[in-house]
């Protein structure tokens, strides 16, 4: 059965230029109250959402992610599709060199999930 995206939040993160794309550095963000629903049971799913990444040219805007990540409080959607959503949505926000999201989903039915999806680019951008 195809997964419906159409409820999905929509990326409208907001990115500043970095102000040293020459240096390869750490970003890392702790989101520790994410929540979204199941989408079998509608039952609430709570979280910690972790974003690492490298900027090359843009930062991730922090009130844009806040307002990205609460807009998934009523959407039903799998653990898994939540952490490929949010890496794809902010790798099109900033374009980084190095991103990675790592959800760690609270225990539901006796099962505590991590999900963890990554992107890097062979080359960084030269200046």
């Amino acid at each position: 059965m195809p997964v419906d995206r159409t409820a999905w939040p929509r990326g409208e993160l907001e990115a500043f230029e970095n102000e040293f794309p020459e240096r390869d550095y750490w970003i890392e963000m702790n989101c520790p109250e994410f929540t979204c629903v199941c989408p079998r049971s509608r039952q609430p799913d709570f979280a910690r959402l972790i974003i690492r990444y490298v900027p090359d040219r843009q930062c991730i805007e922090l009130k844009s992610l806040k307002l990205f990540l609460h807009a998934f409080r009523d959407v039903g959607i799998f653990h898994e599709n939540v952490v490929n959503h949010v890496l794809d949505t902010f790798v099109a926000a900033c374009r980084p060199r190095q991103a990675e999201v790592v959800g760690i989903f609270n225990a539901r039915g006796g099962i505590q999930t991590t999900v963890t999806a990554t992107l890097s680019r062979e080359s960084p951008t030269k200046i």
